[in-house]
């Protein structure tokens, strides 16, 4: 018997993945440009590339973004088609009302 459903455990892996303003600040900017980038992550950010790098990697493997090699470069973008799961996820833990009787 398992204690968290299949959606906790999701939700619980994508908010550790956006857990660090670094990681937030390049889903904005990948939700910004709206295109494929590349180095240009390293340059809008006051990051070293090996930093960068280890943030794209942990967002990737929550699936909020997504890679392509091409050369020697690899071009992120957002998972478009986890991206709208995703919103469905949180929008049904934000959505759900709440009206405490008393509090504290």
């Amino acid at each position: 018997m398992t204690l968290y459903t299949e959606k906790d455990e999701q939700i619980a892996l994508l908010a550790k993945a956006l857990g660090h303003p670094a990681r937030v600040a390049i889903i904005r900017l990948l939700l910004k440009k709206q295109t494929c980038i590349c180095g240009d992550i390293v340059d809008e950010l006051p990051l070293s590339q090996s930093t960068v790098s280890q943030h794209l990697k942990e967002l990737k493997e929550a699936g909020l973004i997504q890679g392509e090699i091409t050369g020697v470069k690899t071009c992120y973008c957002i998972n478009e088609s986890n991206w709208k799961k995703i919103g469905k996820l949180f929008d049904g833990l934000f959505t759900t009302s709440y009206k405490a009787k008393s509090c504290c």
